[in-house]
């Protein structure tokens, strides 16, 4: 693997992992975890484990594909990305969007309860499909809920090859101040969206659209400042202590948003389930996170030795998987504990442990089977045989890299 490639793989984990905690709160909440002091602001704000995966996606394609699309625009080269990028993501959407059907009837008939989705119809199956359900100023979100930020993830693969063409010019005329102006000049759009108070939740006015596109292009940018910083013993030091420092800002601003009344969201649902409304302003950290990417990039010990783990790594290989399977998993065991009647007690704390247990148990399985042969055998049929795995829990290394290379210049990855 390469030098900064094992310790984004572990980011993914640690991503997913902070998502599934923050749709777990209620479940959490019952059996008194959320009276830990600190832990219930910082998993509120879970859902911008998201915007991380979307930052930590511009990063990894930018060095993955930049040598190859960026220096001209040829149809084959951007047709065979694109294909690679579906043979990455589409096999388990596509599974877990037919799970997410069932699984929503199957729980209405466990349960007694009407079955009343607005979203279980043919036309917006199909926008499913198609990966374009949430694109648009106000999209309607159903289905297996969580595959809305896939949408946003095909939406940036399709501009990618337009946009490698641009940070391949960046990367070789602009001086690394210039670099850094524009990293911060893409995220500007974010931070002003991010001061609105009409939505907690981002996704209205083009909210979707604004995380994408902001933390992805900010990801690719960081991947061109780190190919300059790289050689410098004095930013690896800086690094390292970054690495650290900057995740512990986040945790400082999810108590601070939880504690200024003017980032209180209002109460809109009565469902016991419902996870809290995450606290406006929240998106002001997303810059933070892509930062803690750059530094992790160019740093060599401490938090990227931790995530530089095996444990680690292979979590960040089922993380994909984890994200997409848990909530549906989510739902299912909600419908089975209100059939059995269990709301409290040790049997209660027991179902916990086994809804969270089971989720990497079923994001192994989803992985094994399903997200891992589907892709090698859809990169089968362009002729790209399986080679050792290389991602940040995304890549796989399709030609040996010259010892003397720099990380602009290595050969094609796919």
């Amino acid at each position: 693997m390469n030098v900064f490639i094992r310790q984004l793989t572990g980011i993914r984990l640690v991503a997913a992992v902070w998502v599934l905690l923050y749709h777990s709160q209620s479940q959490l909440d019952t059996i008194g975890l959320l009276s830990i002091p600190v832990l219930p602001e910082f998993i509120q704000i879970g859902r911008l484990g998201v915007d991380l995966f979307f930052a930590l996606s511009g990063f990894i394609l930018a060095h993955t594909y930049l040598s190859s699309l960026g220096q001209r625009l040829k149809a084959k080269k951007s047709l065979r990305f694109w294909w690679l990028r579906l043979a990455r993501i589409y096999p388990v959407h596509l599974v877990m969007l037919l799970v997410a059907g069932f699984a929503v009837v199957a729980a209405s008939i466990v349960t007694g309860e009407e079955l009343n989705r607005s979203w279980l119809n043919p036309w917006d199956f199909i926008k499913n499909l198609l990966l374009i359900q949430e694109w648009g100023s106000d999209p309607q979100r159903g289905w297996n809920f969580v595959a809305w930020s896939l949408s946003m993830e095909w939406l940036a693969y399709l501009l990618f090859p337009i946009v490698a063409l641009i940070l391949w010019r960046m990367h070789k005329h602009l001086p690394t101040w210039a670099l850094c102006f524009f990293w911060l000049l893409v995220l500007s759009p974010l931070v002003v969206y991010g001061l609105g108070t009409s939505d907690p939740y981002y996704s209205d006015n083009w909210g979707s659209t604004y995380r994408v596109l902001t933390a992805f292009l900010a990801g690719a940018i960081s991947y061109l400042i780190v190919c300059r910083l790289q050689e410098s013993n004095r930013a690896t030091k800086i690094s390292d202590v970054l690495a650290f420092v900057l995740p512990a800002i986040i945790v400082a601003g999810s108590v601070f948003l939880a504690w200024l009344p003017a980032a209180a969201a209002p109460i809109t649902s009565t469902d016991p389930d419902a996870e809290p409304l995450p606290p406006y302003f929240h998106l002001l950290l997303v810059p933070i996170l892509v930062a803690w990417i750059g530094s992790l990039a160019l740093s060599q010990r401490g938090m990227a030795n931790l995530l530089s783990k095996k444990i680690m790594v292979f979590g960040g290989f089922i993380s994909y998987s984890l994200y997409m399977t848990h909530l549906v998993w989510f739902g299912l065991w909600r419908a089975g504990m209100k059939a059995i009647g269990i709301e409290g007690g040790i049997l209660y704390t027991l179902a916990v442990v086994v809804l969270l247990g089971m989720s990497f148990v079923i994001a192994y399985l989803m992985w094994r089977f399903i997200e891992e042969p589907a892709r090698v055998r859809m990169r089968n049929w362009i002729g790209i045989r399986p080679k050792p795995t290389e991602e940040a829990g995304e890549e796989i290394v399709e030609k040996s890299e010259p010892k003397n290379a720099t990380p602009i210049d290595v050969p094609d990855r796919e």
